[in-house]
């Protein structure tokens, strides 16, 4: 049997699920395809960070029409999703990059961003008071913060499904076809036919680029993440270091998570990575410096999830260059948990309306077809 819908989303991580909702919400039958299950992969095991600072002007735009419904994410999904608003922390570790922070701040209240707040050793010691003092300030995005990534992941997908989505799971995508306005796409469960398809597929989107004759440089990554044992709270904002990979929050338990950039060995067709244990003890030896609070914490658990990366460290979003009636929406390269309730309502008023009122130039995949 074929099975019919107006549009077919690959891919079931928080982006794929929520465009699948945004898309029900405008009147639309989505069917969602995802070959494992909802948040199996980034989606459900990243940090949680809820950020609109430090990111590429590229993304600002999307950033913060996003960041409008985290603020008002129960609304919307029915859950909090664990959602906290304490705000987020770039710290400098020396005067060369608080100036440098100072020149990019600068230029963003230029191009009309006032998101990003440039804060002296004073005000930095006050938001992060256990921040070794050698630091001379930072940067702070005060509506920032962090929601629960599995729990939020599976808001979306239930919440999809009540408003009239359809979502298949362990269903793998084999093939892509179009007849005349119509998509065809074969799966391990059957064909779809669809006028639009969505490719939030993640890790494999390249794949799916692959059967459009849109081949992309995707690497594929796995950030690697780890928690500690519980401490006395110390810290309510997220904080993160640009000289030395590194994101820090602690939760309402009392365990720190700690992340930031560095990263496990994917094997994406066997669905499991290999954790770099010399690199973890670079990122606890660097908390180990900044936070002397931490040095009686213990490391409990480490992992990795797999996730795209795209030479320029910025997603592939907007209409394909070769097919019409296809998007695309990936390659987050670590930072895309926060974009992705924005981005499934920008997809679906793009798809639903021919044009989107937040601008995605600079983030479309035509930027990798070559010349």
């Amino acid at each position: 049997m074929v099975r019919t819908a107006d549009v077919v989303v690959i891919g079931g991580g928080l982006h794929g699920c929520s465009t699948a909702l945004h898309l029900a919400l405008r009147g639309l039958k989505p069917i969602l395809v995802e070959k494992d299950y909802a948040g199996r992969h980034a989606s459900g095991v990243n940090a949680g960070g809820v950020r609109q600072l430090a990111r590429d002007i590229a993304e600002i735009p999307l950033s913060l029409s996003s960041m409008a419904i985290w603020e008002h994410i129960e609304e919307l999904v029915g859950d909090d999703c664990g959602f906290a608003s304490h705000g987020t922390v770039l710290v400098a570790e020396s005067e060369a990059e608080f100036a440098d922070f100072r020149a990019r701040v600068d230029d963003l209240r230029l191009k009309g961003f006032t998101h990003e707040e440039l804060i002296d050793r004073a005000e930095l010691k006050r938001l992060v008071p256990a921040v070794s003092d050698h630091c001379p300030g930072g940067v702070v995005s005060r509506r920032d913060g962090a929601a629960d990534p599995f729990r939020t992941t599976q808001a979306f997908r239930k919440r999809a499904i009540e408003k009239g989505a359809e979502v298949m799971e362990g269903t793998t995508v084999t093939g892509l076809s179009r007849v005349d306005k119509t998509w065809r796409v074969e799966t391990s469960a059957g064909p779809i036919e669809a006028l639009k398809v969505v490719n939030a597929a993640g890790a494999w989107a390249d794949r799916i680029a692959a059967m459009l004759g849109e081949p992309v440089p995707l690497e594929v990554i796995a950030p690697m993440l780890m928690v500690t044992s519980r401490v006395p709270a110390f810290i309510e904002p997220v904080v993160i270091l640009r000289s030395r990979k590194l994101s820090f929050k602690q939760t309402g338990n009392g365990t720190v998570v700690i992340g930031g950039g560095h990263r496990a060995t994917p094997f994406r067709d066997q669905n499991r990575t290999v954790l770099d244990w010399e690199k973890l003890a670079i990122s606890a030896r660097t908390v180990w410096e900044l936070f002397p609070i931490m040095r009686e914490a213990t490391i409990v658990r480490a992992w990795a999830g797999i996730e795209a990366r795209m030479p320029d460290e910025i997603p592939v979003i907007g209409p394909s260059s070769t097919s019409e009636g296809v998007y695309h929406q990936f390659g987050f390269s670590a930072h895309g948990f926060q974009l992705g309730p924005g981005t499934g309502a920008m997809m679906a008023e793009l798809i639903a309306t021919g044009a989107t009122n937040v601008p995605i130039d600079g983030l479309g995949i035509a930027r990798f077809v070559a010349r």
